[in-house]
């Protein structure tokens, strides 16, 4: 993407609403049609400078990611940038298709993304757009001093939801008993530490009920914060009372409430960060995006982080990261009853989840499994939000779904007695 040239993306068929990326992605995905076509036709016509400016929209564009706040503004101005850019070319472009393909794809995306043709601009210089309270920022002053580019910088996604399923930072898939307080994040920048409670009386399974955020003092942009979330109290505030930290104009930490009570999003620019929790039913759930140079910024002695490393092994629940539930229907009859602790079979709980979620990824059977273990359908709802929340924030779509027949996780047919073996030991433990 780092080459991608969105003259001839713009230029192009208009981008689908299917989902809130579409703009960006269609004007990034397609433009390596405009490097294409720009580098057999542009270098004809020395003066036309098209190319320089489809380069500029991508070195202002190619970090910014539409599920997190400010996409629109800051999209829209790069858009008026790259449309002034063109007009100051009109003359010497005259005739070039790429030229005229970038210019009505410029006045499509301003269409779609309702940007008015006026206003404030995107601006590729260093001394203009270095913000030290905007993590995007941070990296620009780098780039220019070696006069080379870099890519932009790389975003890692971890979440947390149910029984409790975790996914860590490297897209590992575990269920894990965890009871009690364990650090989810421990670094130079962010600590977050979630609570569990048992869910059933007599099981292992349990689910988070707390979580605590500690957004550590940075420069000039923000004190420490910390935040706190129970069951039944998620507030859209910071404990001492505050919406947001540092500057309240620069809003480079602030809460936004999405749902009163059940759904608040924090929103920490000075470090490109942003984190959603939801209480669904009686449970909480989190996700969290973060650059991966800060997430690795940590000390030896702060290695004991699930979102990181994983759980201890003493405390998995899986098989070897993913459950084996996708093939219970074939080692147990369609009729088999469930545990008495749940009002769900197989069948139903099966019936259940895919109300929600039509793809038979491992958040799917994570949904089974819960329903089976502990018969409350608002679990449904946690892994159907928690999948939601991978296609907000996860930064590689196609990383999003991970199925249980690959990966770590992977199960061939001539293995199916160890998987029957798996699954017996997998309710020996949540049970006994």
């Amino acid at each position: 993407m780092g080459r991608a040239a969105p003259c001839c993306a713009v230029g192009a068929e208009p981008p689908r609403r299917h989902g809130p990326r579409c703009p960006l992605f269609a004007a990034l995905g397609l433009a390596a049609l405009g490097v294409l076509l720009g580098s057999g036709d542009c270098q004809l016509q020395t003066p036309c400078r098209i190319q320089k400016c489809t380069t500029d929209f991508v070195s202002l564009t190619s970090h910014l990611s539409s599920a997190l706040e400010g996409f629109d503004l800051e999209f829209c101005k790069a858009l008026r940038a790259y449309s002034a850019c063109t007009y100051r070319n009109s003359k010497v472009c005259r005739g070039n298709l790429v030229y005229h393909s970038a210019v009505l794809g410029i006045s499509d995306l301003m269409s779609q993304r309702n940007c008015s043709k006026d206003g404030p601009t995107s601006s590729t210089s260093p001394e203009l757009t270095h913000d030290p309270c905007n993590y995007s920022g941070h990296i620009e002053p780098r780039e220019h001093q070696r006069g080379e580019k870099t890519p932009p910088p790389t975003y890692l996604f971890c979440g947390l939801f149910g029984d409790p399923h975790l996914r860590t930072f490297k897209d590992h898939f575990q269920t894990c008993k965890v009871e009690g307080a364990w650090p989810l994040i421990d670094n130079n920048y962010l600590s977050v530490q979630v609570t569990n409670v048992p869910v059933v009386p007599g099981s292992s399974a349990t689910a988070t009920n707390k979580i605590t955020i500690i957004f550590k003092s940075y420069q000039d942009c923000t004190d420490q914060k910390v935040y706190q979330a129970v069951t039944d109290d998620l507030p859209a505030a910071f404990v001492d009372g505050t919406t947001n930290g540092g500057d309240g104009n620069t809003k480079s930490l602030r809460i936004v409430e999405k749902v009163s009570g059940k759904y608040i999003e924090i929103h920490a620019k000075y470090i490109g960060t942003t984190v959603y929790i939801r209480q669904l039913g009686r449970y909480l759930t989190l996700a969290i995006r973060m650059p991966r140079e800060l997430v690795m910024a940590y000390k030896e002695s702060q290695d004991l982080q699930l979102c990181v490393n994983g759980c201890p092994s003493s405390e998995r629940i899986d098989d070897s990261g993913h459950l084996p539930l996708p093939v219970i229907g074939q080692l147990f009859p369609q009729d088999g009853a469930a545990h008495p602790r749940s009002m769900y079979t197989l069948d139903t709980a099966t019936t259940k989840c895919h109300e929600k979620m039509l793809v038979k990824d491992i958040y799917f059977y994570s949904c089974v499994f819960d329903l089976l273990t502990t018969g409350d359908a608002n679990f449904t709802a946690a892994a159907h939000s928690a999948l939601q929340d991978v296609e907000a924030l996860h930064p590689r779509k196609e990383h999003w779904h991970i199925f249980p027949s690959s990966g770590h996780g992977s199960v061939g047919k001539s293995s199916k007695f160890f998987v029957v073996f798996g699954l017996v030991c997998l309710i020996l433990v949540e049970f006994l």
